[in-house]
């Protein structure tokens, strides 16, 4: 490109950032001003706290569009140009003439959409498509696309090739970058989808299913913005090292009201960081999971076989017969409330049966011999208790331990964890709640009662927390009377203003409006109830009933019908984005297919949408993981195109079995030398993991947490789902094999993270894939270190 051209749009690219700057100052400077003014009053308080809300999101949007600020122009046959960038700018003069072209165009504006859209084939009236690299503030380079030419060529590059290529061969960060500048057309499509249920998007490996998801959400919060601000965006992932490696896309889009979580973090309270084996979380994810959890809230709605006996604080003996408390339990069970808000109802009947019976019984006592031999045959003594005297025989047996003893053993008030942890503690509650479980699985759910949750856990939890509810009757009573405080002060507030007038108003002033005349006090009241100051994604991340606007899962095919159940109850307008691929399903409890869970779910209102081009894995390495597991599954699975090739082919180093840890170590050192400043992963069996990650001197978290800053991490095939490295060794391949419930999808998952570089260390003691073995020897450079 001609030094002229460069100049020109670095040029335009500078008033950008100045247009950038100016916004930015103004924006601090009105956030400054509101945080600094407020009338006192908790109107005033609200308003200040909405406008510096709306004034902070806005300041982070500007400073997000920092780097990368705009990556595109269009040039038009007809009509001027446009550039594009990650936000849109508006012109200078913006405020005098609405109409004035804005500088910049936000990537998920519709007149931008050609960018991505057009080709030779379908220009879309665009002359020419203009990649812009910048470095900092400064253009470094431009690369430009022709399209009318009028080609009839079905096969046309991709989209902006050089700049995707650029973006694709550089090195990895540690953490996942945005695609906004070279997003492709199928890629767009699933992005700005106006599919309003369910959107399934299945690709294999290196399609770039997260990135387009996130983009997705992304385009969804500017589209929707009202809508989602309100309610709020969850995105699910795998594990936590996943969250951490796509935590920067959102923001780098301007976007940061998202709330990322896993499914162990989805229920409040709950700190779900238990291991347990994969067998027992399988059976903890089935379906059925669901009636056991039904059947072990309906097992503590108890009925005594024998009358229950009570004896009271002053001594009195009553009895339960058994009749009484069938009564009592199917009036609450006929409210269809959850179990804990229909407690009351049990509660009431059986006081009111103890309190009659107390009744009978005290009356009993105080008819002496000598008043009954008085009595003429036939004649009867009324009763000497009224209703007011029941009613304070009552009160006083809702208050005596045993009774409350006995209402506990009836009808308990239970949380989820006092439910679960009392269900996995009792071999014979398991077997009443649970009968299609074999005893073996029965034995496997068995645990002490003070082990940590375990993440299969918490929509167990969470479906207990349905069945059980809250009996949430004396907060509301609290809120109701502080209400009534507020309305009362209100009117008060009103009183005085309107007997403060002056009395010597003419007649005129007399019909002059009062702030009585315009307001009420309960609008008053309200207007000055005190704000919840925090953000939708917080409020939303302590509330396990919280509706969310829409739910972005990631991994999706690992996700067990337990999870959907929990998912499905976020998100009641069931709109979702889910991605995933079935061939990497690594749990035994996944998906293998979308109808099998969706069909149930959202029968009608979902879509499947396949991304069939692959960015990320070369095709020399996207080759051989297709060819491992057709010839471990049997399946004849296509493989998504890859647009690269690698320039290294994979090799396979055998060292001996004593020394796996020391030579593996000299392979490690010698492939970060040849990486310079590229990331490597390890990918090693479950049971190696910690041995291999103390010989190599990398750090490991809890469960498959790992610090993806770090140049060299040592994970598992679990734990490497969803992430990519510039190079990959896979470790004992076939003891990969033999751990996962689905060993050969786990390798698939393993031979498929590289960008770059790739190698096979094995100590020959299990046999290999036959297409493993045929690969060749390390490179020389690497050769030493065998």
């Amino acid at each position: 490109m001609s030094k002229a051209e460069m100049a020109r749009e670095q040029e335009y690219v500078s008033r950008l950032y100045r247009r950038l700057d100016g916004l930015r100052e103004q924006t601090a400077a009105r956030l400054a001003d509101v945080l600094r003014h407020s009338d006192g009053t908790a109107q005033g308080r609200w308003d200040r706290e909405a406008a510096a809300s709306r004034y902070t999101q806005r300041l982070a949007r500007l400073t997000a569009a920092e780097r990368g600020l705009c990556f595109g122009r269009l040039d038009f046959r007809d009509g001027p140009s446009r550039y594009i960038g990650r936000i849109g700018l508006p012109a200078e003069d913006a405020a005098d003439d609405p109409d004035a072209e804005p500088l910049l165009l936000d990537w998920r504006a519709p007149a931008a959409r050609p960018f991505y859209l057009a080709t030779a084939v379908a220009p879309q009236g665009v002359h020419r498509r203009r990649h812009i690299r910048t470095q900092g503030r400064r253009v470094i380079d431009l690369n430009d696309e022709l399209l009318d030419a009028r080609r009839e060529d079905a096969d046309a590059p991709q989209i902006g090739e050089a700049a995707l290529l650029a973006a694709l061969e550089a090195d990895r960060s540690g953490r996942m970058r945005d695609i906004v500048a070279t997003i492709q057309a199928e890629q767009d499509a699933v992005i700005r989808s106006g599919h309003r249920g369910v959107l399934v998007v299945e690709g294999g490996p290196g399609t770039g299913k997260t990135v387009v998801a996130l983009h997705r959400a992304a385009y969804l919060l500017y589209t929707h913005r009202d809508l989602l601000a309100r309610r709020g965006v969850l995105i699910v992932g795998p594990n936590r090292t996943f969250l951490r490696y796509i935590e920067e896309v959102l923001p780098a889009l301007g976007e940061t009201g998202v709330l990322a979580t896993t499914i162990g973090e989805l229920f409040p309270g709950v700190r779900a960081d238990g291991t347990e084996p994969p067998q027992v979380a399988e059976i903890k994810g089935r379906a059925m999971m669901a009636e056991v959890v039904a059947a072990a809230v309906k097992d503590r709605q108890w009925v005594p076989r024998e009358a229950l006996r009570i004896e009271t604080e002053q001594g009195l003996v009553l009895h339960l017969d058994r009749a009484t408390c069938e009564r009592a339990r199917e009036a609450a069970r006929r409210s269809r409330l959850p179990h804990n808000r229909a407690r009351p109802i049990v509660v009431r009947h059986i006081l009111d049966a103890l309190a009659r019976q107390a009744a009978d019984r005290l009356n009993a006592g105080i008819l002496v011999p000598e008043v009954l031999a008085d009595l003429e045959p036939g004649e009867r003594v009324d009763d000497l208790f009224d209703a007011e005297d029941v009613a304070a025989i009552r009160r006083e047996l809702a208050g005596d331990p045993a009774v409350h003893a006995a209402l506990e053993r009836l009808w308990p008030v239970l949380t989820p964890q006092r439910l679960l942890a009392d269900l996995y503690s009792c071999p014979d509650r398991l077997a009443s709640a649970a009968p299609g479980l074999s005893r073996a699985e029965r034995e496997s759910l068995l645990r002490d009662p003070s082990a940590p949750w375990t993440p299969a856990d918490v929509p167990l939890l969470d479906e207990a927390a349905e069945l059980l509810g809250a009996d949430d009757r004396a907060a509301r009573a609290r809120a109701e009377a502080e209400r009534r405080r507020r309305i009362a002060y209100a009117q008060g507030v009103l009183d005085v203003t309107f007997g403060s007038r002056s009395t010597d108003l003419d007649d005129d002033a007399e019909a002059a409006l009062t702030a009585g005349d315009l307001v009420d006090a309960a609008a008053l009241a309200d207007r000055h109830e005190e704000p919840d100051p925090r953000t939708a994604a917080e409020r939303a991340a302590a509330d396990r009933t919280w509706a969310f606007g829409h739910i972005v899962v990631d991994e999706a095919q690992e996700l067990s019908p337990m999870a959907w159940r929990l998912l499905l109850r976020r998100c009641p307008a069931r709109w979702m984005t889910v991605v995933g691929d079935p061939a990497q399903t690594g749990g035994a409890g996944g998906v293998w297919s979308w109808a099998q869970v969706l069909d149930a779910c959202v029968p009608g209102r979902w879509r499947l949408e396949r991304l069939t081009v692959n960015y990320r894995t070369p095709a020399e390495f996207m080759d051989l993981a297709a060819a491992v597991r057709a010839e471990l599954t049997g399946e004849d699975l296509r493989p998504p195109a890859a647009v690269r090739h690698a320039g290294s082919p994979p090799w396979l180093a055998q060292v001996p079995a004593g020394e796996l840890p020391a030579r593996l170590s000299a392979l490690v050192a010698a492939e970060l030398a040849a990486l310079g400043g590229g990331h490597l992963a390890v990918v090693t069996p479950a049971a190696l993991r910690e041995e291999l990650a103390g010989a190599l001197g990398a750090s490991t978290g809890p469960g498959e947490e790992a610090d993806l800053r770090e140049r060299l991490v040592v994970l598992t095939a679990g734990g490497v789902k969803g992430l990519e490295f510039d190079s990959v060794l896979v470790v004992e391949p076939a003891r990969i094999l033999a751990e996962g419930a689905q060993g050969p999808n786990d390798l698939f998952v393993a031979l498929t993270r590289a960008t770059k570089r790739m190698g096979i260390v094995h100590t020959g003691e299990h046999p290999l894939p036959a297409a493993l073995t045929r690969l060749p020897s390390p490179p020389q450079i690497l050769s030493a270190a065998r």
